[in-house]
């Protein structure tokens, strides 16, 4: 297959983004990155956005979107200024409470992310759930995992976070290999147990993920497109950090 592209998901870099957005794309894609993932716009239009990246030559490769955004009427604004932005991907980071305390709940937001993804037919667009720690642990007999993907449509992107996953006691792996061709867009966020600045503080490389099982997944069976880096905690600057994360990924072939 093709090679996988890397990306950045901004939070990564949530506080320069807020002081200085500009410079801060300008600083990632120095590094080497290919694209951004969004998770929110600073108050920039779509327009100032697009021209930012397209000088910079990056590419949009996801926006991390509340649930409300694509839902009714939200959802052709959605459409229409990630269209300006030439992002495919609109992924759901998280979901309110009533959304997910339930095996019920959880089977009723998977058909409408069915709903989304429909309205999304003949627009270019994907729909998709990025997971958090909560979807790894046993629900009414059944992983709530299992329970969105199992009962969604094959083109709801499974936007698999690592060391999310292994926060919450799964080895991302078997995951990625249970639901061939839905993982296109992935997180990479490493994992160490017990470090002493948060979980996800290391350097990807630098703690217990099985990289090299991860990316033979993603690259034969998973129809990965884009690698997105995503770092929450740091031990060092965080624009240091996600640089040192690229080189490590660079460094492993990628």
């Amino acid at each position: 297959m093709a090679r996988v592209r890397i990306g950045l998901q901004l939070y990564s870099v949530r506080d320069d983004c807020a002081k200085d957005l500009p410079g801060t794309l300008k600083a990632v894609a120095k590094m080497g990155y290919e694209g951004v993932e969004f998770a929110g716009y600073y108050n920039y239009p779509a327009k100032e956005l697009r021209k930012m990246l397209d000088d910079l030559g990056l590419v949009c490769c996801g926006s991390h979107l509340g649930f409300a955004t694509l839902l009714g009427d939200e959802l052709p604004k959605t459409v229409e200024f990630n269209r300006i932005l030439g992002n495919r991907f609109l992924i759901c980071p998280g979901l309110p409470e009533e959304r997910r305390n339930s095996r019920a709940a959880w089977l009723g937001t998977a058909h409408i992310f069915d709903g989304v993804a429909a309205r999304l037919e003949g627009e270019g667009m994907l729909t998709g759930y990025h997971n958090h720690w909560i979807e790894f642990g046993p629900m009414d007999g059944e992983l709530p995992w299992d329970t969105f993907f199992g009962n969604t449509r094959s083109d709801v992107v499974m936007q698999m976070d690592t060391g999310n996953a292994m926060n919450g006691g799964a080895d991302p792996v078997p995951f990625l290999e249970r639901y061939p061709g839905r993982a296109i867009t992935v997180h990479l966020k490493e994992y160490l147990k017990g470090h002493s600045l948060g979980y996800d503080a290391a350097i990807i490389g630098e703690g217990e993920t099985r990289w090299n099982d991860v990316f033979r997944v993603c690259e034969t069976i998973g129809k990965t497109e884009w690698y997105i880096v995503e770092q929450e905690n740091y031990a060092k600057p965080p624009l240091e950090c996600v640089d040192l994360c690229l080189k490590a990924l660079i460094k492993m072939g990628k």
